[in-house]
């Protein structure tokens, strides 16, 4: 059933920031998704995209950042306008106690907001490290001031909010720094930030689960369009580890595009 494709009218639509919406739905299969895991949205007559769930339970959210032809087409949706949804895919993250450190980059935040809050329920200690572009990409700063129990450090690119400095580079400082015994780092975010914090993790001993994005067709590992490595980002992830991420030489190097051949991250 949920490789047939669901048609879900869009209950709410939130406004997180002036290019990034929150689309909210009922659907039975999607209530029951794990945190890291990803659906297919066919927005009807343009294109289907993957998108991850930003919230699960009754009510059900993509959040979206406006980014292509796709994307702007879906914030032009309106509250009972329909999507048709495929999924939930992928295998989402593995949930360990103790110490844990988040790393979210961008909209790489919203893959791992229901991961936080299914932390906060095993009663976990979350240090966040967020990063934006600047204060005007920011969103969601006041949700995590409540998920987040532990430290929270906002960075932005042009020290217009937090910390100035990219997301990976105050999270390379502050481990070198304080020496925090995280028993997993989880992140999501740029291919070329999670490129840097596995590497800096390595170095420490940290364990590592990274949320992956990449160019999908089908989302179910047959049309090969999202290989990574020796890996399809759609059925081998989108969530890897650290033996995993070993084993991808061109993560935040080279992407692929539409028609499968690398192009060179800028």
């Amino acid at each position: 059933m949920k490789n047939v494709r669901r048609l879900v009218k869009i209950e709410e639509i939130i406004e997180e920031n002036p290019k990034v919406k929150t689309f909210l739905f009922r659907e039975k299969l999607c209530s029951k998704a794990k945190p890291g895991q990803f659906l297919m949205v066919w927005i009807i007559g343009v294109d289907e995209i993957p998108l991850s769930f930003s919230r699960i339970g009754d009510l059900c959210g993509v959040t979206v950042a406006k980014v292509g032809e796709a994307t702007e087409a879906m914030h032009k949706l309106e509250v009972g306008d329909k999507l048709y949804v495929r999924g939930p895919y992928g295998n989402g993250f593995k949930e360990v106690e103790g110490l844990i450190a988040v790393v979210a980059g961008g909209i790489g935040l919203a893959t791992l907001l229901p991961l936080i809050k299914k932390l906060n329920s095993l009663n976990c200690k979350i240090d966040a490290f967020v990063g934006f572009r600047s204060a005007s990409n920011a969103f969601w700063t006041n949700i995590l001031a409540d998920a987040v129990n532990g430290k929270l450090i906002i960075s932005t690119d042009d020290g217009s909010l937090g910390v100035k400095g990219l997301v990976s580079e105050v999270f390379r400082e502050y481990i070198e720094n304080s020496k925090p015994r995280y028993n997993m780092v989880y992140t999501c975010g740029p291919p070329a930030m999670i490129r840097q914090i596995f590497q800096n993790c390595e170095k420490v001993g940290y364990r590592v689960q990274a949320s992956l994005e990449a160019y999908m067709k089908c989302g179910i590992g047959i049309c090969g369009s999202c290989c990574l490595g020796p890996y399809r980002v759609c059925s081998d992830g989108p969530v890897f580890s650290n033996n995993q991420l070993a084993k991808m030489p061109e993560l935040g190097i080279y992407k692929r595009g539409s028609d499968g051949l690398k192009i060179p991250i800028q």
